[in-house]
């Protein structure tokens, strides 16, 4: 077990020099090289498995090719450039599937929104002389802001939207979104900004302090 630990670190850490050796230009074409092999490996699984791209739609391949170079692309920071969500439905109808395939993932990126905001307002909390029972009614709010923040998202293009056919005639859809990781947190903080005024009559000076980041 060692032994493997070992190798697994020591591989890791050739890649690491490998990359760090390389240009920019180097690095992107590596990565979309990889993308490319990825996505025929996944397309290819996928197809055996009934799934369909919509009609209309780019190549199986080509829209996993672009969601894999979304899920590896970072921003100045070097920090993931986007939040991706995956959605999943089976409904009687493709129209039906989709559009509850479309809700689940944005909810879930809502929820991942909601976490990181909730980590911020935490740690503001702890360093700010707040009363226990204001406290509690701010992390409350936060945490139950996953809504608001997924109707503050509004309509979200999909990476990507398969499809396939079930028995009962059913259809089932999976979809994939990504939004960008800065202009997220905007959003998600708008929402939260408002609710901390309007229901706990927080001033503008009390909610910079609770959403104030260190960093990205």
């Amino acid at each position: 077990m060692k032994k493997t630990v070992s190798m697994l670190l020591c591989a890791l850490f050739t890649v690491s020099l490998a990359f760090s050796q390389m240009t920019d230009k180097e690095i992107k074409k590596e990565l979309k090289d990889k993308a490319i092999k990825e996505a025929k490996q996944e397309a290819k699984l996928l197809s055996k498995q009934g799934w369909k791209t919509m009609p209309g739609e780019l190549p199986m391949e080509k829209m996993i090719e672009n969601a894999w170079m979304k899920q590896v692309a970072e921003n100045d920071e070097g920090n993931p450039k986007y939040i991706k969500a995956d959605g999943n439905a089976v409904a009687e109808s493709k129209t039906v599937a989709e559009a509850q395939a479309q809700e689940f993932a944005k909810l879930q990126l809502a929820g991942m929104i909601e976490t990181k905001v909730a980590s911020i307002v935490t740690g503001n909390l702890a360093n700010q002389q707040v009363s226990t029972e204001d406290a509690t009614s701010i992390t409350e709010l936060v945490q139950s802001s996953k809504s608001v923040i997924a109707q503050e998202l509004g309509f979200i293009d999909p990476a990507f939207k398969l499809y396939r056919d079930l028995k009962d005639q059913k259809i089932e859809v999976q979809t994939r979104i990504f939004y960008e990781t800065k202009q997220s947190m905007a959003v998600a903080k708008k929402a939260i900004r408002r609710d901390l005024k309007d229901k706990l009559k927080k001033t503008d000076e009390e909610v910079d302090k609770l959403l104030k980041e260190t960093r990205w």
